[in-house]
């Protein structure tokens, strides 16, 4: 794989992970659309469904990595360092690419949700944030980016980095190709399962971020993309998806090394 390769590969295959992520919770969440109060379920496994369509699209041309902590997993278990600037860049532009794909699809329901009286003003509707907890959270953060339902930030922290690590330990020991540098065919089936899992077992306290560029670029499309009374972004949560998943993931690739290489 090429560097130029990797790059566009990582850009188009986070931005279709994003979209079609966050589009589902916009499904969800945002008054007027047809999906309106389908639940966590649907949230689930729309992000599974998220990740093994990313993962098809991408996987030919960088592997389908999507996700900062995996590139880290693979390059401390391989030792291959050299593509992962270009792994991270790519991830975050398309994270940021892909959320803003999602604003626009869903435009009008931002527009309707955040002028509707019964969610602003106050007591605003939580949008997968609680804003109890989360008070700088505006009442449609959630679908771009994640936020705790309990604001412990040791905790916090600590439920992102196990489930990054079951993430990244089930990526480096079912996921990847013959090569070992990116996800395989079943691979990407196997992990959109496990990734439909974590949210089911792991994914309420904190809404299971488990990639820094999920989040980060979401997060910063929230904060430039004009909506009414959207509210704040809430950067003083930011950096506990970040940090998380990048710790999980190197406790993931040490877990592997000793137990499996």
């Amino acid at each position: 794989m090429s560097s130029s390769d990797i790059f566009i590969g990582e850009i188009i295959g986070t931005a279709v992970l994003i979209l079609l992520g966050a589009g589902v919770v916009a499904a969800v969440v945002l008054k007027r659309s047809k999906a309106q109060g389908a639940g966590w379920v649907a949230i689930a496994f729309g992000w599974g469904f998220a990740v093994m369509t990313a993962v098809y699209i991408a996987g030919p041309m960088s592997g389908a990595h999507i996700n900062p902590a995996v590139t880290l997993g693979i390059a401390i278990t391989s030792g291959e360092w050299g593509n992962v600037p270009i792994y991270f860049a790519g991830q975050l532009i398309g994270a940021m690419l892909g959320a803003f794909l999602a604003w626009l699809t869903y435009y009008g329901h931002f527009k309707a949700h955040l002028v509707d009286p019964e969610v602003v003003p106050p007591p605003l509707e939580e949008g997968l944030v609680d804003e109890r907890s989360a008070p700088n959270a505006g009442p449609v953060l959630g679908v771009f980016s994640t936020g705790p339902e309990i604001r412990v930030y040791w905790q916090n922290l600590l439920t992102e980095i196990i489930a990054t690590v079951v993430l990244v330990l089930a990526v480096l020991t079912m996921g990847l190709n013959d090569s070992g540098k990116g996800l395989g065919t079943l691979g990407g089936l196997i992990v959109a399962f496990v990734v439909v899992s974590i949210g089911f077992s792991l994914g309420g306290p904190t809404g299971y971020a488990i990639n820094p560029a999920r989040d980060l670029g979401p997060r910063i499309v929230h904060a430039l993309v004009p909506m009414p009374n959207k509210g704040g972004s809430d950067w003083g949560y930011a950096w506990v998806p970040v940090v998380g998943p990048l710790i999980g993931a190197a406790i993931a690739a040490g877990i592997y090394n000793i137990a499996f290489a």
